[in-house]
């Protein structure tokens, strides 16, 4: 039975806001997740404010804010109203020692001066808090605590906060269950979520069917909502796919095994999605439109990174072979994909079984083109771009580790599907081209020591045949 709980006092996240004003400005840029960074923070506007706690429960305040980020425009850029970021601020007299990190400052004013105010996700009490509203489906204020009646949820886990996260924040609770927070949030129907829940449905074993979820109301003349946080089981023991891949290139051992079974679960993830949710065919007209937005990442990319230019002629060089395959009347099959694959987003369990997780696409993409059906390689590209990155990563580089990942990948990945990737080597080219574009802007922006890894990628891309 769900419960509705009215905050104490409607008003009081809203006069706190007021006096975070001053000190969320200087914090949030400084967190990993925030993708605004190189730009200052001019303002805020409250799109959602809740109290969870009020302000002397156990002497913790909590409160759930979903604020609009103001910063000035991105030159050359179209308008934009601002990011919305969802937070979990708490508020005590006193901050203990365990929690200094986690201190974003303190109130000078307001009903709460004097007090500290801090990332409520590091401290346990808040996040039994959110599991709490999971179990019991609470509602409080425009908060929706959501959950699969069939799944049990057990109080008195312990919560600890996973700091390896870099888009979101993930609880852990007991070996049990893990809870991804979406920090920067859209409204409508979010991947992270439909994504797992139709993979449940169709019985694939895959991935870690949720368990729980937590939605809110944006208000507003259209009533949309948008998905805050997924509960999901916890993988205990597991290791991720980048951790793994990296330790076996300290060692110098083969990767060629794992490379394999994960090339098998990728293509039984993609068959279970093509039973479970719609499929398109692409045609002339459909690829026209994908080959258009390939090419207008490239031209924006250009402008980013001048370093890019010389290859220009030869990536373009990718998308109008595409083109010229549907010109001649080639068709593809188009479903819904995981849209941001990489060994980073696939867990290794004890048992040795490969799970896909982190359903949510490219963050920085518009939810709606992240609902896309796109051809099934567009994630075995990200995945053979992944490998090349592990190889750059060892000191020295092994480029044929990656080559040799490359065709195990694909080979388990036909043993499933009945298709092997490496036969439609224009569709992959293009897909693997416009994956390293994006991948030389990202590092040119955020970690320019790593620049010389897609630009290899693009050196091979802007001069190779694939036919």
């Amino acid at each position: 039975m769900a419960k509705a709980v009215t905050p104490s006092s409607a008003t009081a996240p809203h006069r706190l806001l007021a006096s975070l004003d001053p000190l969320l400005r200087t914090w949030l840029p400084s967190q990993r997740w925030f993708a605004g960074k190189g730009r200052p923070v001019t303002g805020f506007t409250a799109v959602a404010a809740t109290e969870l706690l009020p302000p002397g429960h156990r002497r913790l305040g909590l409160y759930h804010l979903i604020l609009r980020i103001h910063q000035p425009p991105v030159p050359g850029a179209p308008p934009h109203p601002g990011d919305c970021y969802q937070l979990l601020i708490g508020v005590r007299e006193t901050l203990p020692p365990r929690l200094a990190p986690a201190l974003i400052g303190h109130l000078e004013d307001g009903p709460l001066a004097g007090h500290a105010a801090y990332e409520a996700l590091y401290d346990p009490r808040p996040a039994e808090v959110l599991l709490e509203g999971l179990r019991s489906q609470a509602r409080i204020g425009g908060l929706r605590f959501e959950r699969d009646p069939r799944q049990e949820i057990r109080g008195g886990l312990v919560a600890r906060l996973m700091t390896a996260e870099q888009s979101n924040s993930s609880i852990v609770y007991g070996d049990t269950f893990i809870l991804k927070l979406l920090r920067r949030v859209v409204p409508g129907i979010n991947p992270d979520l439909e994504i797992p829940l139709a993979l449940a449905r169709a019985g694939c074993p895959r991935v870690p069917a949720p368990v729980a979820w937590l939605r809110a109301g944006l208000g507003g003349d259209t009533g949309e909502s948008c998905v805050l946080a997924v509960l999901q089981p916890f993988v205990s023991g597991a290791t991720d796919g980048w951790e793994l891949a990296l330790r076996e290139l300290a060692k110098g051992e083969d990767f060629a095994v794992e490379a394999q079974a994960l090339g098998r679960a990728t293509a039984e993830v993609h068959t279970a999605l093509a039973r479970a949710l719609p499929t398109v065919t692409v045609g002339h007209t459909q690829l026209g439109s994908l080959v258009d937005g390939m090419t207008e990442r490239l031209a924006a990319a250009v402008r980013a990174v001048p370093a890019l230019r010389s290859y220009e002629p030869g990536l373009r060089s990718a998308y109008r072979a595409l083109s010229a395959l549907g010109a001649g009347g080639r068709t593809w099959t188009a479903q819904r994909v995981h849209g941001d694959l990489h060994l980073g987003q696939c867990l290794r369990s004890p048992s040795g079984d490969w799970l896909l997780i982190d359903f949510e696409g490219e963050p920085a993409r518009p939810l709606a083109e992240r609902r896309t059906p796109q051809p099934p390689v567009r994630d075995v590209a990200g995945m053979l771009r992944s490998f090349d990155y592990a190889a750059h990563s060892a000191t020295p580089p092994v480029p044929g580790w990656a080559s040799t990942c490359r065709a195990a990948y694909c080979s388990g990945y036909a043993e499933v599907s009945g298709r092997d990737p490496r036969t439609d080597p224009v569709l992959l080219r293009a897909y693997e081209t416009d994956k390293a574009v994006y991948e030389v802007v990202y590092e040119a922006r955020h970690r320019p020591d790593w620049l010389p890894v897609p630009l290899s990628a693009i050196r091979r891309l802007a001069t190779c045949d694939p036919a």
